[in-house]
């Protein structure tokens, strides 16, 4: 019944205000079984037109590695005289990250902006599935994100864009409390009509 003050919906929404971007993350990460979990939740994402924009590709094992070269590859080519090798430590700061892509299409009634903002929903379905199975995980963008370099090695097509990573492991301080929460007043307001 809506509106009931307990119910096993109620107590998954308990769950869901603990969540947070924890840090640092560790192994275990989630099973194969906990993962195709999370992506059938990413796959109930609003999606106008049901073009399911999202994709999502997995980097984890050696393949993070990799990705720490492809990283260090492309911010050399950004600043040839900056640290390119801090960004190394970006692909092997957890266990498991999965690239958050949009995939754009172009359709009369779908413009680009809402095929992205569905793959962000996607994208935060799949982190609350994450933290409702236990695991801790957080969203990174920066240069990378935006980077050609990064895109062409990722193996993206023109029409897609990297939106960021979503970084995926087991909280190292699980006691860790959350950070406290901003009021929702400024946030939310109510409408009365033109000119109220």
């Amino acid at each position: 019944m809506p509106g009931a003050t307990h119910s096993p919906g109620a107590d998954a929404l308990d769950l869901l205000l603990t969540r947070h971007s924890p840090w640092p993350l560790i192994e275990p990460i989630p099973s194969d079984a906990e993962l195709q979990r999370a992506f059938a939740a990413a796959m109930c994402a609003p999606d106008h037109g049901a073009l399911r924009p999202w994709r999502f590709v997995l980097v984890r094992g050696a393949a993070r590695e990799r990705l720490g070269d492809l990283f260090v590859q492309a911010a050399r080519l950004r600043d040839p005289l900056g640290d390119a090798e801090r960004f190394r430590r970006k692909a092997l700061v957890a266990p498991l990250l999965v690239a958050v892509v949009a995939h754009l299409q172009p359709h009369p009634k779908v413009p680009e902006i809402e095929q992205t903002v569905a793959t962000g929903a996607a994208a935060m379905n799949l982190l609350n599935a994450l933290h409702l199975q236990g695991y801790g995980c957080f969203w990174v963008s920066g240069p990378n994100a935006y980077d050609p370099t990064v895109h062409a090695g990722l193996g993206l097509a023109a029409n897609e864009q990297l939106l960021g990573f979503v970084y995926v492991g087991t909280p190292q301080h699980r006691d860790k409390q959350p950070p406290a929460r901003a009021g929702i007043a400024p946030h939310v307001r109510e409408w009365h009509g033109p000119g109220n």
